[in-house]
């Protein structure tokens, strides 16, 4: 009876494993790595006799031929996730750059890693995993291409977190790579009007405050958004996409494409292309991700008017990289540059926008002229930056999406680094100007964003209050949320320009107004916010970069001196060992700073 059921089984899988390869398309999309080529110092299948004849076995199983095994391995790493439409579509764009590896001598492996959806866990508990999730993404990427060997990898990423995580892996594997960024959504139109998922969140406070009845917010809700792609204005996505571009990490024109079109299909596959080029010359991240390059990518992050997250990400890719960078280089930086673009949150247009006058590179082209940017930076292409530029023409004369040097929205920076009183170690401010330099009012304080809302909502917030939100950092949350909830409910009820809000947690791109992020340090380790008291008063300038709380200094050390640290709320998984682990928002909240 034994004998039979084996004889069956064997019978079955040779038939169904025979009929399933000839149906599929495994040939298309997977890879490994050279044994022999003289650029290949990461290979490990070394076919030495018969001593790797498990590993050929294994490989013949996913798709390998005889010549397969004499060929670059080149990783594409996918964050598809049915769980945002900023990486619904990925996978198509992973099979295209396979294709493209493939077609320049590669043999490509297609493997995946997590994505999580900020938008959808906006202003709930599940907001904590966000940041975490960069962490996890870029060692589950390390892990995948130290453990398997592959010689090159591309890595397409869509949503915030992603998008940077992929680019710390590739920092710490220095093995030659590109980032391709999965594109950016087209908006929604209500009425003739763009929407994306901004317009959402405002219409809850425009909803609040009984500006707009509930027929109308479900219009908004339906249509904002409509289809595959990364949020619509310059926030954290976009932002992270074009600070990757000037950093050299992506081909030209990654970061403004629409995420469904021929430009992005094509973009996909010429990285495919591209990273054979690099394996075989050597060129490797740490190449490319210098000094110079982060300084270019922060410059590009000020022009843009980009998210403050921008700040945590550049902050973390350095170290990965062992690139010394800190916040206040952000200030040094932002003294000589301008804010040029008129995009989405503070301004009117939305990313699409911006791809239809000719996306970043004319901006690049701008700021290089302007002596604003490092044009001897090796990029991707295996070219400078200059190099790269040497044909790219002006934006249209008749566009006002990006201002002129000489007419600059801001004449330096937005994003403003502060310390005082409140921020011995500093805080991160997004500041227009359209709300003013300054702001003087007193604290009601909240210890998480969940009563802040409903404070608002409810209108105990009052014209002049500066909203405290705190044990939202890295360790008290844990997880560091952003605050989307509470900004967009403020610029809801029209009082954007009448309230402030500071907090040891962050803001997603898409926030506005008066805000203060990233206070350091963070209330759960002792910093000066944990103590502040409702009517106490607050003063932000960010002009002299300044937020201080106005009581006298012997009244802030008695406070701080009876201060008791609570305990870690979490004990068990990812959350626990991240509060563990973390560093400050100064320091970028990474995870491996030994």
């Amino acid at each position: 009876m034994r004998a039979s059921v084996l004889k069956d089984l064997n019978f079955y899988s040779i038939r169904e494993v025979s009929n399933w390869k000839q149906s599929s398309k495994l040939q298309n999309n997977h890879s490994v790595n050279s044994p022999d080529s003289p650029n290949r110092p990461y290979s490990s299948i070394v076919l030495d006799g018969n001593s790797r004849a498990p590993n050929r076995s294994m490989l013949r199983a996913v798709g390998f031929d005889d010549e397969d095994f004499n060929k670059p391995v080149i990783g594409v790493v996918s964050t598809q996730s049915m769980v945002t439409p900023c990486n619904m579509h990925i996978d198509a764009l992973a099979d295209e750059t396979g294709r493209g590896a493939d077609a320049n001598g590669g043999k490509s492996i297609k493997f995946g890693t997590i994505t999580v959806s900020d938008g959808i866990s906006m202003g709930t508990p599940g907001m904590r995993y966000s940041l975490v999730s960069r962490e996890v993404i870029a060692d589950s990427i390390e892990t995948v291409i130290g453990a398997e060997g592959m010689d090159g990898y591309v890595a397409i990423g869509g949503c915030d977190k992603n998008m940077p995580a992929c680019v710390m892996a590739m920092a710490r594997m220095n093995r030659p790579s590109i980032f391709v960024y999965g594109g950016t959504i087209v908006p929604g139109i209500l009425d003739g009007q763009p929407q994306d998922i901004v317009s959402i969140f405002e219409a809850v406070g425009q909803h609040g405050a009984g500006k707009i009845d509930q027929e109308r917010l479900t219009q908004v809700e339906k249509c904002a958004i409509p289809g595959p792609g990364s949020c619509g204005g310059m926030y954290t996505a976009n932002t992270m996409a074009s600070a990757i571009e000037a950093m050299g990490m992506s081909l030209p024109d990654s970061s403004a494409q629409l995420a469904i079109g021929k430009e992005k299909s094509q973009d996909a596959y010429q990285a495919g292309v591209h990273v054979m080029d690099l394996v075989n010359s050597n060129i490797c991240p740490r190449d490319i991700i210098t000094r110079k390059a982060m300084e270019n990518a922060i410059t590009v992050v000020i022009a843009l008017g980009g998210s403050t997250n921008a700040v945590l990400h550049l902050l973390a890719i350095a170290h990965a990289a062992d690139i010394p960078l800190s916040i206040d280089d952000f200030t040094e930086i932002g003294k000589r540059v301008p804010v040029l673009t008129d995009l989405k949150p503070s301004g009117k247009y939305n990313m699409s926008h911006f791809v239809r006058i000719g996306g970043l590179q004319p901006l690049l082209k701008m700021l290089l002229d302007a002596g604003l940017l490092h044009g001897d930076c090796l990029t991707v292409t295996g070219k400078t930056l200059a190099e790269n530029l040497v044909d790219v023409g002006p934006y249209p004369e008749d566009q006002d999406v990006v201002y002129p040097l000489d007419n600059p929205l801001k004449p330096d920076s937005h994003l403003r680094i502060l310390y005082g009183s409140l921020a011995p170690t500093g805080a991160v401010a997004k500041i227009s100007g359209k709300e003013g330099l300054k702001f003087s009012g007193t604290a009601i304080t909240f210890e998480s964003e969940e009563a802040c809302l409903e404070a608002i909502l409810d209108d105990t917030v009052k014209a002049g209050h500066v909203l405290v939100v705190r044990n939202e950092g890295p360790v008290g949350g844990p997880g560091m949320r952003e605050m989307l909830s509470p900004t967009s409910a403020v610029m809801g009820k029209g009082l954007g320009k009448e309230v402030a809000l500071i907090t040891d947690g962050r803001f997603s791109g898409g926030s506005h107004g008066f805000v203060v992020g990233h206070v350091t340090p963070e209330a759960a380790t002792g910093g000066p916010i944990a103590v502040i008291q409702d009517g106490d008063p607050i003063t932000i300038d960010a002009e002299a970069n300044e937020i201080n709380l106005d009581i006298p200094e012997a009244e802030l050390k008695a406070r701080l001196a009876a201060w008791q640290q609570p305990d870690i709320s979490e004990n068990r998984g990812i959350l626990a060992k991240y509060a563990r682990q973390v560093t400050s928002a100064s320091e970028g909240a990474v995870t491996d700073k030994f």
